[in-house]
């Protein structure tokens, strides 16, 4: 396990792959690397973050996230403790803001936050002296979830990232797995496209570095990767999709797409799938998908995240 003391990580928390560089980016991808080593031992756990306690606080449901933080906080010998929505005093009525100092009270070194408003994290950093993790705040921001899609990637791709090109799919506008994804890949220099329905591209999307395709056959030729993203129904209003089989035969990535991309392209997804609509049976299972290597990289990745915040003032981080 490599934790280069040379290094001097200066962030407090993270809420966005926004604030990183691509030095930071690529420290934190090379220590994931050094963490996955451990997740392949026979006995999967180290001393490193004994003594250190994280708080997983999910206000919105999650199952790769949050367990897979959970796991990273074990793995490194951290107490973790989980709090719902449904088991905390927000149900009472009491703000997050009251909630937050509670379990600042409790002296936690890590908080990890999911929330459906955007900024929830941003609101909890500058109100906590601990560290903030960002497990996913409304549309806004998933940093941890691009950082693991990059990990699998560089897995993938090795360090071949420059000029490479990657096709997110689906629905953009309700994503910000995608939001997060399109900022780091450009940061380190991968080509992205993005390709959906009209009514599911977000407002300010020609701003955005992307090249942007209506129609599935062009916009996945010759690329390296794509990511497909889960329809989210539940945080679509009424309309935007009148007909889910159209949507299907439209926008499902097939084995017909899959071979107008080079000969070596990735499949990613987020989870969870919804097979069918989204991604077809056999490109989820095919041996080019990287579905279930993102979520063994969810664990390395979020060791790192914890290690990086959790020993920030030890005097020689990583």
């Amino acid at each position: 396990m490599n934790t280069d003391n040379r290094y001097h990580w200066q962030h407090k928390d993270l809420l966005d792959v926004t604030q990183l560089s691509g030095e930071d980016v690529r420290h934190l991808l090379d220590l994931a690397a050094s963490f996955q080593e451990i997740n392949r031992r026979p006995v999967k756990k180290v001393p490193t973050l004994k003594g250190k306690t994280v708080v997983l606080f999910f206000v919105e449901n999650s199952t790769r996230t949050k367990t897979s933080f959970d796991v990273a906080g074990k793995r490194l010998s951290a107490d973790t403790y989980s709090l719902a929505k449904s088991g905390s005093s927000l149900n009472k009525g009491e703000s997050l803001k009251d909630t937050a100092l509670t379990l600042q009270a409790m002296g936690p070194d890590v908080i990890v936050i999911r929330h459906s408003s955007s900024g929830a994290a941003a609101f909890m950093a500058d109100l906590l002296p601990c560290g903030i993790v960002n497990g996913g705040d409304g549309w806004h921001a998933h940093p941890t979830q691009a950082l693991l899609d990059c990990f699998s990637l560089r897995q993938a791709w090795g360090d071949s990232f420059a000029g490479r090109s990657l096709l997110i799919l689906g629905d953009i506008a309700h994503s910000r797995v995608a939001r997060s994804n399109v900022h780091l890949l450009h940061l380190l220099g991968v080509k992205v496209r993005l390709c959906a329905p009209r009514t599911l591209l977000p407002a300010g999307v020609e701003n955005w570095p992307v090249e942007v395709f209506s129609d599935l056959g062009r916009a996945v030729r010759d690329v390296d990767a794509v990511m497909c993203l889960r329809l989210q129904l539940e945080r679509q209003q009424a309309g935007l999709l009148p007909d889910l089989a159209e949507y299907s035969r439209r926008f499902c990535l097939g084995a017909a797409h899959l071979e107008l991309a080079r000969p070596e392209a990735k499949v990613l997804h987020p989870g969870p799938m919804n097979r069918g609509l989204e991604i077809s049976n056999e490109i989820a299972d095919a041996p080019a998908s990287l579905v279930l290597d993102q979520v063994a990289a969810g664990v390395a990745t979020r060791m790192a995240v914890l290690y990086l915040l959790a020993t920030r003032n030890d005097g020689g981080n990583a």
